[in-house]
């Protein structure tokens, strides 16, 4: 019995330490256009819709959101980052043409997740 309430606790605690992903979130986003592969192991393209996240799962589907012009699109995560503290998500060269923010190096944008 006591090896069932030690599992017990144990998943609790697993579970507590895990700090949920918020569905939608608001911050700073930076574009990149240079490195030879991303952190999932893909060679890195910069004509791709994708995008760099801290902790968003590799293949995680978001919808990010240029709240100056408006502009949206939908981007999988492949990569780790942005190292900023600031900064909230890279992403690519492409994605950065088709919000707007290529000539201003980073925007404020809403994420959404989804899936």
């Amino acid at each position: 019995m006591k090896t069932i309430l030690l599992f017990f606790f144990v998943g609790i605690a697993v579970l507590r330490a895990a700090e949920p992903v918020k569905r939608v979130q608001t911050g700073l986003a930076s574009w990149y256009s240079e490195g030879s592969q991303t952190a999932c192991g893909e060679r890195f393209n910069p004509m791709s819709m994708t995008a760099a996240h801290r902790s968003l799962p590799f293949g995680t589907m978001v919808e990010v959101k240029n709240l100056s012009t408006g502009r949206t699109v939908t981007l999988r995560i492949n990569d780790r980052g942005p190292f900023r503290k600031s900064r909230m998500i890279d992403v690519s060269k492409r994605a950065a043409q088709e919000l707007g923010m290529i000539h201003s190096g980073t925007a404020k944008v809403q994420l959404a997740v989804l899936n």
